[in-house]
């Protein structure tokens, strides 16, 4: 039989330590550096993309021209000195957690140099307009701050670098989208498979003080704001279900194209890619200008903006103009930039679920959209908890707990008869890769 807890002889042990503390303290200062590094991508990106906005605005067609060339300067620049940031970010962190993964050689897909060209390359995305989002790669972000603390640490602390790894993903994703509940669940479900007793402090702490930073920086607002949904009943179960459906088939179509393209699946145009790189990347911006042309700027960039437009029913999203940002999506990632597909996929949900709701009543719009949103995201991420969490969280949808459960979970369950889930394929594709090559070159990027 255990026995009851001595407080004294407790608090004497905590006291006595000094480097204990020291410790704590450390681990402390990264996670507010990590909430501050995420704070400072968001404005870059933000500001990067009102550049892309400005040009478009007086000089629509130049984007013909701005888009492909910045598109291939990035990815030129991204395959000759830091071939570690391509992608979401995502699929590194998930490869350098990997037991199988050379620990000698996790600078390579995490590291704070890494993320600085990650900020760096990921704004420069938003500036050229591609079909990008910036919570994929605040995961990278914040771990390779948060791993860079293990350097300073007692040989002997209990915080090893897989916890520091997990802190900073978890709270990347809690900073990125002012939903820290959805930082907690992404480190468990993403990440770990399991929250370890002795690493959930760390993750606890660094998912508040990041969040903490974030907060101030942005104010405890709603990434969506507020959306206002009318009583729910049995009305909404043929619609609903309707949504589910199309956003797990959409989903998991998603996820199947991302990975045949980003694991180099032979095909003619993965050959072209890899043969150059640079002219494929010149072409898929130059695809990417032209979609968002015709969609009138829907797809450029995050599409965060029209999701918040049509929860707030100022604006629709048609079923073609989901389908370009379905494909300009795909397109960009297929290029090999640094930048994340979170918020995209929001904005493609979001679409799923205003197409439905346009055979519905007018007032199940909202609800019908964030369950869109909901549904495509747990599809293509195939992390149910995480999707309807972050979607609760960012729309304030507490009243829509079990309608989001429902829908993520259904779409995830669909998705998962089509495609391998995305993150976990892609990232044992870098593991595959790094460990295949034992320890000479550099992994190839997700």
């Amino acid at each position: 039989m255990n026995a009851e807890p001595d407080f004294l002889a407790n608090l004497r042990t905590e006291l006595s330590s000094w480097r204990l503390w020291v410790d704590r303290a450390i681990v402390l200062g990264y996670a507010l550096l990590a909430g501050l590094f995420v704070v400072a991508f968001t404005l870059a990106a933000n500001w990067a993309f009102g550049l892309f906005e400005a040009l478009y605005s007086r000089h629509a067609w130049a984007v013909l021209v701005w888009t492909p060339v910045l598109t291939a300067g990035i990815v030129w620049a991204t395959r000759r000195w830091f071939p570690g940031s391509a992608g979401s970010g995502i699929p590194q962190v998930k490869a350098a957690l990997h037991s199988e993964f050379p620990a000698g050689r996790r600078g390579s897909l995490v590291s704070l140099r890494l993320t600085l060209a990650k900020m760096a390359l990921g704004a420069a995305s938003f500036a050229a307009g591609l079909s990008v989002g910036r919570e994929g790669p605040s995961v990278q972000v914040a771990a390779g701050v948060m791993q860079h603390a293990r350097r300073w640490l007692s040989p002997g602390s209990s915080v090893d670098m897989r916890a520091l790894l997990v802190a900073g993903g978890a709270a990347g994703i809690a900073a990125a989208f002012n939903a820290p509940l959805a930082g907690v669940v992404f480190a468990i479900e993403e990440l770990t498979g399991r929250l370890e007793a002795r690493a959930s402090g760390v993750i606890l702490t660094a998912i508040v003080l990041a969040g903490l930073v974030a907060v101030s920086a942005f104010g405890n607002l709603s990434y969506f704001g507020v959306i206002r949904v009318p009583r729910l009943g049995w009305d909404l179960v043929g619609p609903g279900l309707t949504v589910a459906l199309g956003a797990g088939v959409a989903g998991g179509l998603f996820s199947r194209l991302m990975i045949a393209s980003l694991t180099g699946s032979p095909q003619r145009l993965n050959t072209l890619r890899a043969r150059w790189p640079v002219r494929f990347a010149a072409v898929g911006g130059l695809v990417v200008a032209v979609l968002g042309l015709v969609s009138g700027g829907v797809t450029f960039g995050a599409g965060s903006e029209a999701v918040k437009q049509m929860l707030a029913g100022h604006d629709e999203l048609t079923p073609l103009f989901t389908l370009l940002k379905f494909i300009a999506t795909w397109i960009t990632a297929w290029c090999g930039v640094p930048g994340g597909i979170f918020a995209p996929s929001l904005s493609i949900g979001a679409g799923i679920g205003e197409t439905v709701a346009r055979f519905a009543t007018p007032d199940m719009g909202p609800a019908l959209i964030a369950m869109g949103m909901a549904g495509f995201l747990a599809a293509v991420t195939q992390a149910p908890l995480t999707a309807f969490i972050i979607v609760m969280e960012m729309v304030d949808g507490h009243s829509m707990v079990l309608s989001l459960m429902a829908c993520a979970m259904l779409a995830s369950l669909v998705s998962r008869m089509i495609s391998r889930p995305l993150y976990e394929a892609l990232a044992h594709h870098l593991v595959a890769t790094a460990t295949a090559s034992s320890g000479q070159g550099k992994p190839q990027e997700p």
